[in-house]
């Protein structure tokens, strides 16, 4: 070993022509007629002639390729093929499960088990706040404080996104164990409360009172037309707002006067049909002629590769608004959210004497039970006549008049 000097390396490099030149020992100077560089180590195990690139010159020195060959020739001398040692690493370490591709395997096989809601939500968290962290990494190398980091960072954005960032974190783990493909879950020992501190005490949710919804709907027109029967379609339906902002004109029959909710947006994965009141139908048709033609029911005008495109409307978007409508009215009505037009909506169904039964159906909540079980009748006529009654009790208390409880029971009398 020893011929090589770096003047005649970068003398060759400088004439860009191709060469080989041998070191000694089998270490050789290679350089390419597209100019790269490399230090080859030839050796001969069981006969056969064997090739192993150490590196690029100047990466690796002279000095150093000297060594790197002196040890690969030691590793050969006891029968170890070094050329395809290094290739099985390669190999191993392309086809390594990634964080990335641990949490792909642990989406499409936990589909089948939880709702589309889920599976969207879990996808939105981990691309927001995970995946430009740590999805390149090789999952057995994530450390428990790189998760750290990502609750403390997410938490920036939201408490409640947070929590939901460890809880998908720590479940795609969990996946990762029981699939051997990593020995343990560095989630074990993460306490959401320890990053960001306990959760804040739930929310009760609101019933607005006969004056509240008196005081509130005069005040719709204020916030916008959309807005206004958007707000006024949730209380009528008893429908969640995601539900209505990624409503689609698709699923609205104006013949058949239904509004079906597709499992994929529906919280419990089940296809939903709603009985449209005279009402609410008209309001619909309005949002319609606002819509120009999108294909959502509450679109939104978005710029793309500098063309205008159609997006549904963010649920933030009305929660801002009712916000700001609240603020004007003052200790006239109690500041609400879209969800708690939910809660008004099921308390007013009670107070109409609206049967349980149909009221909890009203809400699409699932029965539960062995009514669940047997009773597979879903009662469209009777939540037509109760969504009807409620409706009238809107509009009544919109134009400052008042209505008397009624008597619905389940059988429609």
């Amino acid at each position: 070993m020893g011929t090589l000097t770096d003047i005649q390396i970068r003398n060759w490099i400088r004439a860009r022509a191709p060469v080989a030149k041998s070191d000694g020992d089998g270490l050789t100077f290679t350089l390419s007629a597209g100019g790269t560089s490399s230090w080859v180590l030839r050796y001969r195990l069981h006969g056969k002639q064997r090739e192993l690139t150490l590196g690029r010159y100047p990466d690796t020195t002279l000095s150093d390729a000297r060594k790197l060959a002196t040890a690969k020739r030691a590793a050969v001398q006891q029968g170890t093929d070094v050329a395809r040692e290094k290739q099985r690493s390669i190999q191993e370490a392309t086809h390594a499960w990634t964080f990335k591709r641990l949490a792909e395997d642990y989406l499409a096989r936990a589909a089948n088990n939880l709702s589309p809601l889920t599976i969207s939500g879990r996808r939105q968290q981990l691309r927001d706040y995970v995946l430009g962290r740590i999805g390149h990494l090789p999952a057995k190398e994530v450390a428990p404080s790189d998760i750290v980091d990502i609750v403390e960072r997410s938490g920036h954005k939201s408490l409640h996104v947070a929590r939901l960032v460890l809880i998908t974190i720590r479940e795609i783990y969990a996946h990762g164990v029981a699939r051997h493909v990593v020995e343990a879950n560095p989630c074990t020992h993460i306490q959401a409360k320890a990053i960001i501190g306990a959760p804040p005490s739930r929310r009760a949710r609101i019933m607005l009172s006969d004056d509240e919804l008196g005081a509130m709907l005069p005040a719709l027109p204020g916030i916008g037309r959309s807005n206004e029967l958007a707000v006024k379609v949730l209380l009528a339906t008893c429908t969640r707002i995601g539900e209505l902002t990624r409503a689609e004109w698709s699923h609205v029959d104006f013949e058949r006067k239904e509004w079906t909710i597709p499992p994929e947006h529906a919280k419990n994965g089940k296809q939903f049909v709603i009985p449209l009141t005279n009402q609410t139908a008209e309001w619909f048709m309005e949002l319609k002629l606002l819509a120009f033609n999108s294909k959502y029911v509450l679109p939104i005008r978005i710029r793309q590769n500098g063309r205008e495109g159609d997006a549904p409307m963010e649920a933030t978007s009305l929660n801002a608004a009712i916000n700001r409508m609240c603020e004007t009215l003052g200790d006239k009505c109690r500041r609400f959210t879209p969800h708690d037009l939910r809660s008004t909506a099921r308390s007013h169904l009670a107070v109409l004497g609206v049967d349980v039964l149909i009221a909890e159906r009203c809400l699409n909540h699932s029965l539960g039970g062995l009514v669940a079980v047997y009773d597979k009748h879903d009662y469209m006529a009777e939540r037509r006549k109760a969504l009807t009654l409620w409706s009238n009790k809107i509009r009544a208390i919109e134009k400052g008049a008042q209505l008397v409880p009624l008597k619905l029971v389940a059988s429609g009398r």
